[in-house]
């Protein structure tokens, strides 16, 4: 379905460049961004390409929707991570964010984003797939890179393909590590990151990282995304493949990530 893009659009940005490239590609394309910053990660580089950037921590909900209304923001995209591990830590919640965690019947991220979403749908915000503003940042299908796979990491992919969409259709997570078809993590509330590290440290050496879309990946949120951050994890921790899904997935800084890969023989595939 078609949209029609007003000239003012709100951010909400979490951790990353991919709300720095969003807010980009929406101002060179005549676009005003007013962005809501939950991290101080980019918030220098928003400010290059936002008209208007507040700094909000995410448990702040009556500020937030107070900073929407008075901007009149009709449309909106979430983009970068926020930990859902904020919860755990105790943060500042005023008394919306409260009421809101007190309602939700389970708190895995599909359904806290639904209810954040059915929240700006009630006073009139529409939150936009995330690729709108960055399509050309989608993966196409195939290796990207020098370093080609071998058979024995071909089947790791087959394996650990199938089994993150089983993982995927349960709300769990994004990604899975394997190695010479043994699971050795399975991504949960630590993010994707932290999942490589957990899994390549049981594995020791040759872990592979496979990332889908979950089966009814909704794209107004949680679009799966690796980026040089990714990259330098896995060479640490000595994974030698990562696999995404082609047509769902952001690389961001494609060029960079591409040329670490092949400096330090990873690969990278898209299926």
């Amino acid at each position: 379905m078609s949209v029609t893009l007003e000239h003012k659009q709100g951010l909400i940005a979490g951790d990353g460049l991919l709300p720095v490239k969003m807010a980009q590609h929406a101002k060179e394309n005549g676009f005003e961004v007013v962005c809501i910053s939950l991290s101080g990660d980019n918030y220098k580089k928003l400010k290059k390409y936002c008209s208007r950037v507040y700094s909000v921590c995410p448990g702040e909900a009556l500020k937030i929707e107070k900073i929407l209304k008075d901007e009149g923001i009709k449309q909106l995209t979430f983009l970068g991570k926020v930990s859902k591990t904020i919860i755990l830590k105790r943060p500042k919640f005023d008394s919306k964010a409260i009421d809101f965690v007190r309602k939700a019947i389970r708190l895995n991220d599909d359904k806290v984003m639904l209810m954040i979403i059915e929240e700006l749908e009630n006073i009139g915000i529409t939150v936009l797939d995330q690729t709108l503003f960055i399509k050309e940042l989608m993966i196409p299908s195939g290796v990207l890179g020098s370093v080609q796979p071998n058979q024995v990491q071909i089947d790791d992919v087959n394996y650990g393909y199938w089994l993150a969409k089983e993982t995927g259709k349960l709300d769990i997570g994004q990604s899975v590590v394997i190695r010479d078809k043994m699971i050795m993590a399975v991504e949960a509330i630590e993010g994707t990151d932290k999942c490589i590290k957990r899994g390549g440290k049981l594995a020791k050496r040759r872990a592979r990282i496979i990332k889908v879309a979950k089966p009814s990946q909704d794209k107004r949120f949680d679009i799966p995304a690796i980026g040089l951050k990714t990259l330098k994890t896995m060479k640490k921790y000595k994974a030698d493949l990562i696999a995404v899904e082609a047509g769902e997935t952001i690389i961001v800084d494609k060029d960079k990530v591409v040329k670490y890969a092949n400096k330090h023989d990873i690969v990278i595939m898209a299926v």
